[in-house]
């Protein structure tokens, strides 16, 4: 009973030993990828031209309330205490409303972004499940999280899925 037990322990270890050497592994260049595909550069600009509006709307807000706070300081002496105090209280509350607004504008630029690169990134993805059950590869691992890199890129075969 224990050469059975032996011996099962002996053929379940090079069995083990024999899928570990069995599969095969690719590394992947997941953002050089990201980056050349056509996709990819229409979303950076359209989030471009997004935040560059948004940033523009804050600006003139911004400017306009600068304006305020510098007449009010120019002004201020010659109101009285509850016009001061009214003054100040809606100076704040224009503070407030920017801050809000520009906290506003990051959340959607973010919601956008996300948006926009969710198609990219599933048509990437599926290009790379392709790629590796076409090459009979296991795991791809992207490249960037290596240390050293030896073996198979499997960069090449995904730009031609895509392509690209």
């Amino acid at each position: 009973m224990k050469k059975i037990s032996v011996l099962f322990a002996v053929v379940m270890m090079l069995m083990t030993a024999g899928v570990a050497n069995a599969q095969k592994i690719a590394a992947l260049n997941y953002e050089e990828i990201l980056s050349l595909m056509p996709a990819t550069k229409k979303v950076t600009t359209d989030l471009d031209t997004f935040s560059k509006t948004k940033e523009a709307e804050l600006k003139k807000l911004g400017d306009t309330f600068q304006a305020e706070v510098q007449k009010y300081q120019a002004e201020g002496a010659k109101l009285t205490e509850a016009q001061r105090t009214a003054k100040e209280t809606e100076l704040q509350k224009t503070q407030a409303n920017l801050q809000q607004m520009a906290t506003t504008a990051q959340q959607d630029l973010m919601k956008r972004r996300e948006t926009l690169l969710k198609p990219v990134l599933d048509k990437l993805n599926n290009a790379i499940e392709k790629a590796a059950k076409a090459n009979g590869w296991d795991f791809i691992i992207d490249a960037s999280a290596l240390i050293y890199r030896g073996g198979t890129d499997a960069t090449p075969a995904v730009k031609k899925e895509l392509g690209i």
